[in-house]
């Protein structure tokens, strides 16, 4: 069995959930129907460890400017992007979510949020608006703001590029509203100049990656280019994860993946066919109610990136025989 475990916390509440259950921060929990004697966790039970009766506390200087790249396309940069900068707003912290794909941006259409991009940062620096025109601010949670680099189809400067980017960085830390809590960058694909751009202004990276091999050997490069750029802060978010591939041994285990990058594990994502409807409606996972397996892992990765915290996966042996399955324990 792969369990995947934090660090013991004396102040967590442990509660089993099932995927039919609903699930809403910061309120206590209720069993919906007292008389129902709640069973035993099975195979069909995720095991989650959450924290009802307390805040996550920030670590860090702020603001932290985190970056969340790949290298390799299509593994999730900005679904997580859009859903752990949503969670770190529902917990309370300032975000500021930057959409740093020039030719094929997407955040701005998974947070619903096409329809109200007027200016970009290219604007800003061209004097035609102010930053605080250009920020899109998101009326479900007002301490949640977009900023998109360019518009699609436009020709970016050539002189834009890693300095400019510092630039937009230092004014949001600068504005008269207050420096926010988090600087989310949501990174584009491939390690060509656009990468290079959007690492610059980082001091800690977020590398999502699937459990396939062509997803590792991009994430092994771009570990190597992080580090050389001097972050190294990095954690790991490994995306859609399909516990019967793995029980079949036709897809990586969660530890080979943590064995094969050495890299401090923030959250471990569960395939999820909830993912392209949100992502259609403009509204990310973690907005769901009843939330899906795929929306509460991005809620304790969310977590865990707060305090600066990580899983480990380690081997347990459950029944002779037998493969177990996943359970996801968060702070």
């Amino acid at each position: 069995m792969i369990s995947l475990t934090t660090k013991p916390n004396p102040s967590l509440l442990h509660h089993s959930f099932s995927t039919s259950q609903p699930f809403y921060p910061n309120k206590p929990f209720k069993n919906p129907n007292p008389n129902h004697t709640r069973r035993k966790p099975s195979s069909t039970t995720t095991v989650s460890v959450l924290q009802w009766n307390r805040k996550p506390e920030l670590s860090g200087e702020t603001p932290r400017v985190v970056v969340i790249t790949s290298g390799k396309g299509g593994v999730g940069k900005t679904t997580t992007t859009a859903n752990v900068g949503l969670s770190l707003a529902r917990l309370g912290f300032s975000v500021v979510a930057i959409d740093a794909d020039v030719g094929l941006r997407n955040l701005d259409l998974l947070l619903g949020l096409e329809n109200r991009v007027n200016y970009t940062a290219v604007e800003v620096l061209n004097g035609d608006c102010r930053l605080d025109q250009a920020l899109v601010r998101d009326k479900r949670w007002s301490n949640f703001e977009l900023l998109c680099i360019s518009k699609p189809r436009s020709k970016l400067q050539l002189g834009f590029g890693g300095k400019a980017l510092i630039w937009v960085v230092d004014a949001l830390k600068s504005r008269q509203e207050g420096c926010p809590d988090f600087i989310l960058i949501d990174c584009p694909a491939g390690i060509d100049a656009g990468f290079i751009t959007a690492i610059t202004p980082a001091n800690e990276a977020v590398l999502v990656t699937t459990p396939d091999i062509t997803s590792l050997r991009d994430a092994d490069r771009v570990t190597g280019l992080l580090e050389c750029d001097g972050i190294k802060d990095i954690k790991m978010i490994v995306n859609r994860v399909r516990t019967d591939l793995i029980r079949g041994e036709d897809m990586m285990s969660v530890l080979d993946v943590q064995e094969m990058l050495g890299l401090a594990l923030l959250g471990v994502i569960p395939e999820d066919s909830e993912v392209i409807r949100s992502t259609n409606r403009g509204y990310p996972l973690v907005l769901n109610k009843p939330p899906t397996l795929a929306g509460l892992a991005f809620e304790q990765a969310a977590w865990r990136l707060v305090e600066q915290d990580s899983m480990k996966a380690v081997m347990v042996e459950e029944e002779p025989k037998k493969r177990g399955f996943f359970s996801f324990f968060g702070g």
